[in-house]
């Protein structure tokens, strides 16, 4: 939800934690702060607005201050109190001792705001993070200044969610961090530490990183690490190394980064391939190993996700149901499944996709199958993540970092890898033909290339958008293969244009949606040439006559299309149950330039964060 960085080290402080929170800007932006040492004191400096803004507020304060050698930094996403200069993070303890940001949600802070308060302690802002933040420095003050053991009280005191990272005021060139629920990365490069909320912010420094476990504590000094569990006792610690380049956090000659990750599409896929197949057969056997003859005896599987990760597990489900009629799949909204009965056990698989590795449902999820012996699968695209950690099996996605909050690389190298993970798990049930995994490894191989040959199309794209940016909404409608693309193109529509958008299968139309279809509302139809073809445009023609506008994708050398809608983007044909791969790609396209029309902010749309790290 929220950006943190913090460096303990020998340079000036407010450049790195500035640049720091600049590629962590995505995960919340209504706010910034920074917190840093300067004789004796610690000196914060915030605002309402993006760090850019920030980076100039800066620039103002003491050149003491900005020789400072440590310091914290917080980007906000409101969750308790209101978008406010006093509500953004860093926050300062009463007696000044503690100052502190934080990421999470501390569901007891009412409790304890009200024992403070009836001590005489005074609260100035709305959040929930200025609980943990004048609780600490009580405890502080109780332990004589022994920082392990007023870390260990408060997190024996809190409840929720949260990465805490703190500096004490007695404390110089020192940081200390907690993790309960939400994420932190810490590392040292031999002669400074960092501490992040995501990754990508610490690769200009180091690869080598340190992911803090749930309830671990660590200590940040220019001498190294130093990790605890909340109980206080000192533990061990191994580097892991992550093979993602600096530069591919960098927006280079785009406008948006957005724009850029959707440009990465067939070079993730073509890697994933690459990676995962020889010749015309599926290869995970390197990558996954399920105990022998283990999927004869499985009797369902799973598959649980959020928001596009969901929609990604239907594309797998879709492609499964294809080459096996047996066994049983299920498809759950990780928010929806740790809330429910849901049948585990022995005999089940669950296939759980986050992109951050990080989504609290998701984790939660989890952690509710395995306690029921469910057998478990992680895919996720950040090495060294909860899940990632927690999971026994896990296939890392190939997509390196996503910066734009809309998901679009990361949704196509997490296909691509439910596609091969899926032909895998058929193949050591033995219920894949041969001639089907040649058939679809092949159309997975010559994909890259048709993809590119859509992104080229964009000029024309783009016209499309100016046209029906005007549209009070859009319904996308399709069937079979194409229902989750429906739902895909419906969610980039809201989260980058703003605009109502809605995702149907087609013949569910005339079961009540089609009561509010008019010439203002366009309806985005998914047509390609397959045995669904007819039934399908028989619905379009049910929307033209209500005298909707109607944009088609159909697939090349359809001219029999043309009559059947306003306006019509051909792509290259493909195997049926891979449609999604490419058809995804005009619609991230027409999203994208709906809201570049509309002037949205693309690459950080309001009221989103990239990982949902709270429920």
């Amino acid at each position: 939800m929220c950006g943190i960085m913090g460096y303990a080290g020998g340079s000036p402080a407010s450049g790195i934690i500035i640049e720091g929170l600049a590629r962590q800007e995505y995960r919340g932006y209504d706010s910034a702060g920074i917190a840093l040492r300067s004789d004796g004191k610690i000196i914060s400096a915030k605002i309402v607005g993006r760090v850019s803004e920030l980076a100039d507020k800066v620039r103002e304060l003491p050149s003491k201050c900005l020789e400072s050698a440590s310091g914290i930094g917080h980007t906000r996403w409101a969750t308790h109190g209101g978008v406010t200069e006093t509500n953004a993070h860093p926050h300062e303890s009463a007696d000044e001792m503690v100052v502190l940001v934080h990421n999470g949600i501390i569901e007891n802070s009412t409790e304890i705001k009200d024992e403070l308060e009836s001590g005489g302690i005074i609260f100035s802002t709305q959040t929930d993070t200025e609980a943990a933040c004048q609780l600490l420095a009580v405890l502080y003050g109780q332990c004589g200044g022994d920082a392990l053991e007023a870390m260990h009280r408060l997190t024996e005191r809190l409840t929720g969610a949260f990465a805490l990272v703190i500096m004490f005021r007695d404390r110089p060139g020192e940081i200390w961090c907690a993790r309960r629920g939400s994420p932190l990365v810490t590392a040292w490069d031999g002669s400074a530490s960092y501490c992040a909320s995501d990754p990508t912010a610490l690769l200009s420094y180091t690869h080598d990183l340190c992911f803090l476990e749930e309830d671990e504590m660590a200590r940040l000094s220019p001498d190294g690490l130093k990790f605890y569990g909340f109980d206080g006792n000192a533990r061990g610690k191994k580097s892991i190394r992550l093979n993602w380049d600096s530069v591919m956090a960098d927006k280079g000659h785009y406008e948006h980064f957005m724009r850029k990750e959707m440009g990465e599409q067939p070079d993730v896929l073509r890697l994933t391939v690459d990676a995962h197949t020889i010749v015309t057969n599926v290869a995970l056997e390197k990558s996954i190993s399920l105990p022998k003859g283990l999927m004869k005896k499985i009797r369902r599987v799973q598959f649980v996700a959020c928001g596009t990760s969901y929609y990604a597990t239907l594309v797998a489900r879709d492609i499964m149901e294809s080459l096996d009629g047996d066994i049983e799949i299920r498809v759950e909204t990780a928010s929806e499944y740790r809330y429910r009965n849901v049948r585990g056990g022995g005999d089940t698989l669950a296939v759980f996709v986050s992109q951050s590795g990080e989504t609290a449902d998701t984790l939660a999820a989890a952690r509710i199958a395995r306690a029921k012996g469910t057998h478990c699968i992680a895919i996720t695209n950040v090495r060294g993540s909860t899940i990632d950690r927690e999971v026994e099996h896990t296939i890392l996605s190939l997509a390196g970092p996503e910066i734009g909050v809309a998901a679009t690389k990361t949704f196509m190298g997490q296909i691509s890898l439910l596609a091969l993970l899926v032909m895998h798990l058929l193949k050591e049930r033995g219920t894949l033909s041969a001639s089907d995994e040649a058939r679809l490894i092949s159309g997975l191989r010559s994909m890259p290339a048709l993809q590119q040959s859509v992104l080229e199309k964009e000029r024309e794209i783009k016209a499309l958008a100016d046209k029906y940016c005007g549209s009070k909404g859009f319904f996308f409608i399709g069937r079979r293969e194409c229902v989750p693309l429906t739902m895909e193109g419906a969610l980039k529509m809201k989260e980058i244009a703003y605009l109502p958008s809605e995702a149907y299968a087609a013949g569910e139309m005339k079961h009540g949606p089609i009561a509010m279809l008019d010439e203002q509302l366009t309806v985005v139809a998914l047509v390609p040439d397959t045995d669904l073809r007819e039934k399908t445009l028989s619905n379009v023609a049910e929307c033209r006559a209500r005298k909707a506008p109607t944009l088609m994708l159909a697939s090349d050398g359809d001219d029999g299309a043309r009559a059947c809608a306003d306006d019509i983007i051909f792509i290259p044909r493909t195997e049926p149950e891979l449609f999604p791969f490419i058809g995804v790609i005009p619609l991230q396209l027409l999203a994208y330039h709906t809201a570049k029309a509309l002037g949205r902010d693309i690459d950080m749309p309001r009221n989103l964060a990239k990982s949902v790290t709270v429920e």
